[in-house]
């Protein structure tokens, strides 16, 4: 049996395509996970401007937002959703669970969502073990390639995974480059358009994607009993704190980035700055699923990292640029630990007692918000450390 997750949605009205509609977010399957991860540069959390932000004044439920319609008036609209699994525990497979999770996503100042996000338990069981899937999906002209990534994705993976086991399977750094790899490329696949009577749609999920000029960056973490690993494709990010360190587990891809600029370069691309760097001048992420008039510049390739876990991992976050513009990987990790540790006030309702996650995500989105963030902001924090 799996450990048992609560959960909690609330309505999202949003514009999509020039019109008003009213959505129950409801998707993103609850889940557990286990402990943590390694790499990359470490730094203190130690970041001056964060205790000038006030988090303490008015809570981030999106029921406490106020907007204003096209006729002046002030309404109460709900902007975002809210997921929570609560306290995991192993299970009959020997899954190692986290003690919590939750998420947090909402428009923010944006008139369309685009984001999208994934958290499910127990995507890959065998002998590989199980890894618990959490992933976000940042989307760009439009949300059906992020929409599809997180219906599609997370299948994907277990089917490459259990692939690879048929075949002697395998661990460490360079079986997971190809696995996810492969993973991404055959996502970016299902998105290609068959202009031959198609007329550049395809079917993926529950609705006819027109991808043309769509795509979306994605960062899978998928978090095991030994090892986490991370698969990152365009300027979403991940990042974990251990012991008090900040560990980051994925690096943006930006066009401005040295080796990515190089990279566009010898495809033939350019890198124009207009309102900051742009292939082509139009994309601000040099890697991404879907964007298929911007190959060869652009790709689907992910980097990936494998960091085995230790004691000291304390939790992982995992969001959308629209965190990321604004706040530091410091601050994130001090505005969780600070909440998780109790010198934060928790003002979520009573259905998430005991899931500090979910308050933590929530916190973080308000902050981006304060910071004057213009993106949609989507926010997964997983706490890794239990007792």
């Amino acid at each position: 049996m799996m450990a048992s997750a609560a959960t909690y949605s609330i309505t999202t009205c949003f514009l999509d395509e020039g019109k008003n509609k009213n959505r129950n977010i409801k998707e993103v399957t609850p889940c557990e996970t286990t402990k943590s991860v390694t790499p990359v540069k470490e730094s203190k959390i130690d970041d001056q401007d964060f205790k000038h932000q006030n988090l303490e004044d008015s809570s981030l439920l999106p029921s406490s937002i106020s907007s204003c319609s096209d006729k002046g008036k002030q309404v109460v609209t709900p902007l975002g959703i809210i997921e929570a699994g609560i306290d995991g525990e192993e299970d009959d497979n020997k899954t190692i669970t986290s003690k919590s999770h939750g998420m947090m996503s909402v428009i923010g100042r944006r008139s369309v969502m685009e984001d999208a996000v994934t958290m499910v338990l127990g995507v890959a069981v065998g002998e590989s073990g199980s890894y618990d899937f959490f992933a976000v999906y940042d989307g760009h002209g439009g949300a059906r390639v992020a929409n599809a990534c997180r219906y599609r994705m997370h299948q994907l993976v277990a089917k490459e995974v259990e692939k690879g086991e048929r075949v002697g399977g395998g661990k460490g750094l360079e079986y997971w480059e190809k696995l996810m790899g492969a993973c991404f490329e055959k996502m970016d696949e299902e998105l290609v358009i068959h202009n031959e009577g198609g007329g550049g749609e395809v079917e993926i999920g529950k609705e006819a994607l027109s991808i043309k000029n769509m795509g979306s960056t994605a960062v899978v973490v998928m978090v095991g009993k030994e090892e986490v690993v991370v698969a990152n494709c365009g300027d979403s990010r991940a990042v974990m704190c251990r012991g008090g360190l900040v560990v980051p587990l994925s690096h943006d891809h930006k066009p401005d980035r040295p080796d990515e600029r190089e990279r566009v370069e010898a495809a033939g691309g350019r890198i124009i700055n207009w309102n900051g760097s742009r292939v082509q001048g139009v994309l601000a992420t040099s890697r991404s699923i879907g964007d298929h008039y911007l190959k060869p510049f652009v790709i689907s390739e992910p980097e990936v990292t494998v960091s085995e876990r230790t004691e000291s991992d304390e939790f992982v976050v995992i969001a959308t640029d629209g965190l990321w513009d604004v706040v530091t990987n410091e601050t994130a990790c001090k505005v969780v630990r600070k909440l998780f540790d109790g010198q934060l006030k928790r003002r979520l309702p009573d259905e998430f007692s005991g899931n500090c996650s979910a308050e933590a995500a929530a916190k973080l989105a308000k902050l981006a918000m304060a910071r004057g963030s213009a993106d949609n902001i989507s926010v997964i924090v997983v706490q890794l450390k239990k007792g």
